[in-house]
């Protein structure tokens, strides 16, 4: 997987793509830290639309990232097919703003 950040203005543009695993959890921790460190940032977009898979251990990231955040808000966009899925069966639209 890949992750690459991104500023638009106040918001943190976090792009992902390829398999979001537990093997990716030190990329993933890096890039949403260096975001999180920033005290000009007040909301996380994650973009999902180049993720094709995605396991529990990805969904443990997400979780862990929204407990991190200090009350930022986070959004998960261009979340489709198996990962639309997967978010959907995990009930993390009451968790997140999925888009």
């Amino acid at each position: 997987m890949q992750a690459t950040m991104q500023q638009d203005g106040s918001k943190a543009i976090i792009k992902l793509s390829g398999s979001f695993t537990f093997e990716v959890h030190r990329e993933f921790k890096q890039v949403t830290n260096s975001a999180l460190e920033r005290n000009d940032i007040t909301a996380l977009e994650i973009d999902l639309g180049d993720v094709d898979y995605m396991d529990s251990a990805a969904l443990g990231m997400l979780l862990l990232l929204n407990e991190r955040s200090a009350g930022r808000k986070i959004s998960l966009v261009n979340c489709k097919g198996t990962v639309r899925s997967v978010l959907d069966i995990a009930n993390f639209s009451k968790i997140f703003e999925i888009h």
